[in-house]
């Protein structure tokens, strides 16, 4: 299976100035070259047959026929293989010159596609050789003796996916053609271009194509004029770039002196997902025209084994690089703000956060901290319960104390034993019994008293769960599962850590930061069943549920992307590669759908909570789904892995 990718590839060919034998040669080299590398679709840069700067040269007739001709050695030389390569060159036309990329395969000429945008300005003179594709009324051209389609409305439809070419200037434009071909069902753009550089320009384009792959939800594969080029005047860099709905995939070295081929997998796939839960794109739809698109039908391939070149983060919750402590800043901001909002509308006079010691308890108390402060409030206003239990150890007592003392809030004590006892009794159950009985009535027992100090504070209880843990179900129902107002709701486990370390590295006090480091490397638990005979945690969640790692992946691509188990499965392989086992992927991989499934009832009920990143579980944010939808589907797509 290809799982949805498209293998696609941008050549930017060293090139000699009107030298159309030379250049044509290079192109055949690099379209097998990428043929031979599985690549289905391959583009060059505006009029590569030629080279852009010829000048005045394009209105002699000999340069015309050279064209020809070298596009024709083109098709014969690579008439044997199933790569589809478009090439740009200039085409005559009822008494006109047009500016064009031709698609061809299989020998074949498919398609032409003339330029609309002629920049005629500053550095560019290209209507004084050129014509717009406005001013042509002809839909077809005869190209190497054959007819071929002629246009702008022209979509080309692959076995696997449907694309659509745009030049250089036209993606410029206030309203780029790429974005009607977009709606008219093209997946994939091509850009054949020839910008030359100076100063910003490069990142000014980037950023151009990167918004442009964003705007249509489409792959954007751009080719841009490298060595070779005349340098009378301007340099031409050779850019290749290849987009994924605004996503960088690859680029090509800049003023590199030899031909050279960037290539990368498009996910059709997901920007097929992204269009239909896009309810915006389908509504622009309804602008266009009446008048329909052309589609041109490609041969039919020899499928191959799919061999990706991109990677992808085993992490894709955690930005990398210097942006983490950007996006923990603005997540933490996001937080505070959502909770500030809904004490001041609840003229709450306190707030009330369980303090375990653990991961999201901390995190939560974090934001309460920096809220009250941002308000203006005393920290004293902040209530902080510890409420030891069968299963608390002396690591995470000890974290949870220091912590409140440090950040300066109302410390309150309350050890849960006594009253769960007191619960067995009443329900006739055998203390020495770890079921779930036993593990949840201290859930149900600590939450009851964190509401009753609440109402005797005149306070809001602060949720502590996660994203990870409701996604798995990993919360006891009208326990931990239920709070005031949820902070953390919609922050994945992996991500958590990353917060509370940078809270810790970032405007707290030396006792702060020692704690909160300690508590980030502390195993994470519930700590409902009793410590071992050391007083360590006895209890570690990611050896009943599985790894947070790798479930925080399987959620991104199921919920985010909609991918089949046996996809997600997949880039677990590539994400992981050398830390778990293929077994261990899919052991874990079956146990999150059993779980997303069967514990949907419980996010059904979630409190108010702030959405931060790109996925919230809330029934009133990203997720609506049946409580008691079947999973059978997805547990056999894993089963046939």
């Amino acid at each position: 299976m290809n799982y949805g990718f498209i293998k696609v590839a941008a050549c930017v060919p060293r090139v000699k100035v009107a030298h159309c034998n030379y250049n044509c040669d290079e192109i055949v080299k690099e379209i097998i070259l990428a043929d031979a590398k599985g690549v289905e679709i391959i583009t060059f840069p505006e009029l590569s047959i030629t080279a852009y700067t010829c000048g005045d040269l394009f209105a002699q007739q000999l340069l015309l026929d050279e064209a020809q001709r070298g596009l024709f050695k083109i098709l014969s030389d690579t008439r044997q293989l199933d790569i589809i390569a478009i090439v740009g060159m200039p085409i005559a036309i009822d008494g006109t010159l047009i500016n064009a990329a031709v698609v061809i395969q299989h020998g074949k000429p498919l398609g032409v596609v003339p330029k609309t945008y002629l920049p005629n300005y500053k550095e560019f003179y290209e209507k004084r050789w050129f014509t717009s594709s406005r001013d042509i009324r002809a839909t077809q051209v005869r190209i190497c003796g054959q007819q071929v389609p002629l246009g702008i409305d022209l979509l080309f439809e692959t076995p696997t996916t449907t694309f659509g070419i745009e030049l250089c200037e036209d993606m410029w434009a206030v309203i780029p053609p790429s974005s009607r071909l977009a709606l008219e069902g093209a997946e994939i753009i091509f850009n054949l271009s020839a910008s030359d550089e100076s100063i910003g320009k490069h990142s000014y384009l980037c950023q151009l194509a990167s918004q442009q792959s964003a705007r249509c939800i489409s792959g954007y594969v751009l080719s841009s004029c490298g060595f070779g080029e005349s340098t009378t005047d301007v340099v031409f860099a050779g850019n290749g770039l290849i987009y994924e709905n605004g996503q960088l995939l690859q680029r090509s070295e800049r003023f590199s002196l030899d031909s050279q081929t960037i290539i990368s997998e498009i996910d059709v796939e997901r920007l097929r997902t992204e269009r239909r839960v896009n309810t915006t794109f389908a509504a622009c739809r309804a602008t266009l025209s009446d008048e329909p698109f052309r589609r041109v039908a490609t041969d039919l391939t020899n499928p191959r084994q799919l061999t990706l070149t991109r990677t992808f983060d085993p992490h894709p919750f955690v930005p990398q690089g210097a942006t983490l402590d950007e996006r923990c800043e603005e997540i933490f901001a996001i937080q505070t703000n959502g909770l500030a909002q809904r004490l001041v509308h609840t003229k709450a006079k306190s707030a009330v956060v369980g303090i375990s010691g653990g991961l999201d308890s901390t995190l939560a108390l974090l934001v309460c901290a920096r809220t009250f402060d941002r308000l203006g409030w005393d920290r004293k206003g902040i209530i902080g319960v510890t409420m030891p239990g069968f299963g608390t150890t002396d690591r995470t007592y000890n974290n949870a104390i220091s912590l409140m003392q440090s950040l300066g809030i109302t410390i309150r004590e309350i050890s849960i034993r006594e009253a769960c006892l007191q619960h067995f009794a009443d329900l006739g159950h055998d203390e020495k019994v770890h079921d779930v009985v036993y593990e949840n009535s201290q859930a149900r027992e600590r939450t009851q008293l964190l509401m009753d100090i609440a109402n005797q504070t005149w306070g809001l209880v602060v949720g502590t769960g996660d994203l990870s843990e409701l996604s798995l179900g990993w919360a006891t129902y009208n326990g931990d599962h239920m709070s005031m107002y949820g902070v953390n709701g919609s922050v994945p486990k992996t991500l958590v850590r990353h917060l509370v370390k940078w809270v810790a590295n970032n405007g707290v006090d030396q006792t702060s930061r020692l704690t909160l480091l300690d508590i980030v490397d502390t195993p994470i638990s519930p700590e409902l069943i009793p410590a071992n005979p050391n007083g360590e945690i006895a209890q570690i969640t990611e050896d009943l549920v599985g790894p947070y790692e790798l479930h925080d992946f399987f959620l991104y691509y199921i919920m985010r992307w909609g991918y089949r188990p046996s996809k997600v499965y997949y880039l677990a392989m590539q994400a992981f590669r050398g830390s778990y086992s293929d077994d261990t992927v899919k052991k874990w991989l079956k146990t999150f759908c059993r779980r997303f499934f069967n514990q949907q009832f419980k996010r059904s009920c979630l409190p108010d909570g702030p959405k931060v990143g790109s996925l919230s579980i809330s029934p009133r944010g990203d997720w609506r789904m049946p409580s008691d939808a079947c999973s059978d589907s997805w547990q056999a797509d894993i089963d046939a892995l």
